[in-house]
């Protein structure tokens, strides 16, 4: 494989990795009492996880790199949101601590991605 190949493969690993997250949270909401209390928080949890990957996909189609940066630092805002959600989630669990740690990794990722490109 080329270098160009291999940087081809890690743009396509993230934007898969982000959408395996927007997926795996919403499996995660799927096993979470529905009330009053809780909708709203799931609400902005499910549109964080989802923007997440969205923004990535669009930073890889950006036609400047000016346009990358400011769409990666939506993607690391957005993460950071998603970790804010899930702490107010008082329930628990195996699941939303994975979560939670697969937010911070991407959330390192999107950081130095941003750093790189300054």
């Amino acid at each position: 494989m080329t270098q160009n190949s291999n940087e081809q493969n890690k743009k396509y690993d993230l934007e898969d990795r982000t959408k395996i997250f927007a997926k795996q949270v919403r499996e995660f909401i799927r096993n979470l009492p529905k009330n009053e209390i809780f909708f709203d928080d799931l609400n902005q949890l499910i549109r964080a996880s989802g923007s997440v990957g969205a923004n990535y996909v669009e930073a890889n189609e950006s036609l400047s790199r000016k346009d990358f940066v400011v769409r990666v630092k939506i993607c690391r805002k957005e993460i950071k949101e998603c970790i804010y959600w899930l702490d107010l989630i008082n329930k628990e669990s195996a699941q939303k601590n994975e979560l939670i740690k697969e937010a911070a990794e991407l959330m390192h990722i999107f950081g130095a991605i941003i750093t790189k490109c300054l």
